[in-house]
């Protein structure tokens, strides 16, 4: 299974396992259907946490597994079974883990995917003359699929103990109210973290997660800073005084005007930051890139303030006013930076989507890549 990020480790962009499980459980994946369940249903597939193993554990129907078990088949054909993602939109890579069935797991599989919720072909562009030429980022752009669903086929039966299927959201943004403002960052819609200072405990990408937070463990969480003074001082606005913070970056879903900001520390009652401040720049693609690469240290010029420096506090709501009110304010990236260090559950960045768009052209679709647990070969 995928490496988790560790302390200090920036997201790579092409590397898909920092992007959100799509049929997560926790973002509202669910198994529609199995042909067999028979050792273990397919429902621990799409489980949160890492696999285990009970040595000395038994049910009615054999030893017990946690993960995806079929009988062994004594009929023709293969197993299989179709996953309803909780989040839909662009799958960039998949995780196959086959963790504990060493005995018993699946020699082969394959994937595909459906999106059973479209009800018209998209416009095509014409082809026009094609020789000597490639397709525009803008032809990829319209015929990238948005995926609903995925079948797991194993061949012919066996076990799998987890199935992750990264990508990144996608929002049919002509369908938006233009009088209501929508939370621009959210991971659902195609937000994502590219860069941040320190992940001990929780992604930044927890914080712009699907629905309310279910605990501690899910939001964005820093070790405490060695740097921070041993005596601790506040001054006359009753912010504490420290040399040091923690950041995370965020690319949009989409380019647009932030007008309210909500930042919720929830179950952090003990380790909430002091305080906490919210910029926001305008980047096209090769710029975000460069920047991953210098580990974000952008030019101050090009950040401008969509939240000055704010007391927060435990276990609390925070609804903020953006300081972008006026239209020409739009930008495609969001910087959250927190003082000293701490954790927060969500952050939220509503506002109005632009057609500044073509900034940021889209890449080139790419190469879809297989993450399997070591050990294990599969025909692909």
């Amino acid at each position: 299974m995928a490496d988790t990020p560790k302390e200090g480790k920036l997201t790579r962009f092409l590397d898909f396992t920092q992007l959100i499980d799509m049929a997560s459980e926790c973002v509202g994946g669910k198994v529609l259907f199995a042909t067999d369940d028979f050792f273990g249903p397919a429902e621990n597939l799409i489980k949160s946490h890492s696999p285990s193993f009970k040595e000395h554990e038994y049910t009615e129907f054999g030893k017990w597994m946690d993960g995806w078990e079929t009988r062994r088949k004594r009929i023709p054909g293969h197993d299989w079974c179709v996953i309803q993602l909780g989040i839909q939109g662009i799958i960039r890579g998949i995780d196959v883990d086959i963790s504990y069935f060493s005995g018993s797991y699946a020699p082969r599989m394959s994937i595909q995917a459906a999106n059973l919720n479209e009800e018209k072909v998209p416009d095509i562009p014409p082809r026009g003359v094609k020789t000597g030429a490639a397709a525009t980022p803008e032809e990829f752009g319209v015929i990238s699929e948005r995926w609903t669903h995925i079948r797991l086929n194993i061949f012919p039966d066996g076990g799998v103990a987890r199935l992750r299927v990264y990508g990144t959201g996608q929002k049919d943004w002509t369908s938006s109210d233009s009088k209501e403002p929508v939370d621009l960052v959210a991971i659902a819609f195609g937000g994502v973290c590219v860069g941040f200072s320190n992940a001990h405990f929780g992604h930044p990408n927890n914080m712009i997660g699907v629905g309310k937070p279910k605990s501690m463990a899910d939001g964005w969480e820093t070790a405490r800073r060695l740097d921070r003074p041993p005596v601790l001082e506040s001054n006359e606005d009753g912010l504490l005084q420290v040399p040091g913070c923690e950041w995370a970056v965020f690319r949009l879903a989409h380019p647009g005007v932030i007008t309210q900001i909500e930042i919720d520390t929830k179950y952090f009652t003990g380790n909430s930051p002091d305080s906490c401040k919210v910029d926001g720049c305008v980047l096209t693609t090769q710029e975000e890139e460069d920047m991953v690469r210098h580990k974000w240290a952008l030019p101050a010029h090009k950040w401008k303030p969509l939240l000055p420096v704010t007391k927060l506090y435990p276990n609390q709501n925070h609804l903020l006013e953006s300081l972008t009110v006026e239209l020409q304010d739009v930008i495609t990236h969001a910087r959250l930076t927190i003082a000293p260090d701490g954790g927060i559950s969500r952050l939220r960045l509503r506002g109005f989507p632009s057609s500044m768009c073509l900034l940021r052209p889209l890449r080139e679709k790419p190469m879809m890549r297989f993450s399997l647990k070591a050990g294990f070969k599969a025909n692909l």
